[in-house]
């Protein structure tokens, strides 16, 4: 791990920013800590292209004492919009080296530790992915529950863009990510809260409010769903549902974080882009509205 002097910063988190919309692109370009001590915690979703999202974590390190990366799955994409062709583990690894290039921390980095106000808590960006076992009612299976979701046509883009190469499958991928992490967490201090950082929640209950159930497939794994209460978690920061909300599960505090697409922020009442304070802790009523979501088209 690493430490930072303690300052009077804080720290802020933010996802799913997909600078591929130029509205979204000029959020960020407006994007602007509170002091030079403070830290911005980025959960994935950046962008599809590694040009874009180099450039919006070059621009928020440029402005944030540190900017911590957790990958989503549009960032694992091999879209044909993209000049790099990479798949899978080799893809990820050219965005990791990217980041380092930026300063910017990754899940393959020691977790920094923050020592500002209400610290110190040790910050893990997470890279887990899913394994289809957040399955819909009344399926058994991943081979169910994707018969069921393409009858529905709500399918995830991630079935034809996110390649699990040199693993079999994306659920074999995800075991893997989990072991490794779930070592890395057990070693973390005694007494040392963390703040997890992942694109997915660590647990189903954020996709309880899904208007299409069938997506929870491609939300994450219950492989982790009880490291909220194995580790010592101060919260949990996490995006790709584009509902923006704060939960607690067994009395710990899950924060969704994503600015999402313009057509769904653009109703929302709340300004767009806002970053979400998570140490010191927001108190109550400063969170953003829960809400429902369509899974259009499997757009995430």
């Amino acid at each position: 791990m690493t430490s930072t002097a303690a300052g009077a910063g804080q720290l802020w988190a933010i996802s799913d920013l997909h600078i591929g919309y130029d509205e979204n692109r000029a959020l960020v370009e407006r994007m602007r800590p509170e002091s030079d001590d403070d830290w911005l915690l980025v959960a994935g979703d950046v962008a599809e292209t590694v040009d874009d999202v180099h450039w919006a974590l070059a621009t928020l390190a440029g402005r944030f004492r540190k900017v911590v990366w957790a990958p989503g799955n549009h960032e694992l994409w091999s879209h044909p919009k993209d000049t790099v062709t990479l798949r899978g583990v080799a893809r990820y690894d050219h965005l990791v080296a990217r980041c380092r290039d930026l300063g910017v921390i990754t899940p393959e980095d020691p977790y920094p530790v923050w020592e500002g106000p209400g610290g110190p808590v040790a910050v893990a960006p997470l890279f887990l992915l899913y394994d289809y076992s957040f399955l819909p009612a009344g399926c058994a299976t991943k081979e169910e529950g994707l018969e069921y979701a393409y009858g529905t046509g709500v399918v995830c883009a991630d079935e034809h863009l996110l390649h699990p190469d040199p693993y079999p499958s994306r659920e074999a991928w995800c075991r893997a990510r989990v072991e490794e992490t779930e070592r890395r967490l057990a070693g973390l201090p005694a007494g040392l809260p963390v703040v997890l950082v992942n694109h997915y929640p660590l647990h189903r209950h954020p996709t309880d409010v899904l208007w299409y159930p069938e997506f929870a497939m491609w939300c994450g794994t219950a492989l982790t769903d009880d490291w909220h209460r194995r580790f010592d978690v101060h919260t949990m920061v996490y995006g790709h549902l584009h509902i923006p909300r704060s939960t607690r599960q067994d009395g710990v505090r899950f924060e969704e974080v994503s600015v999402g697409y313009p057509r769904e922020w653009r109703k929302r009442a709340a300004p767009p882009g806002r970053l979400r304070r998570i140490v010191p802790e927001e108190g109550p009523g400063t969170g953003s509205a829960a809400g429902a979501v369509v899974a259009e088209g499997g757009g995430r």
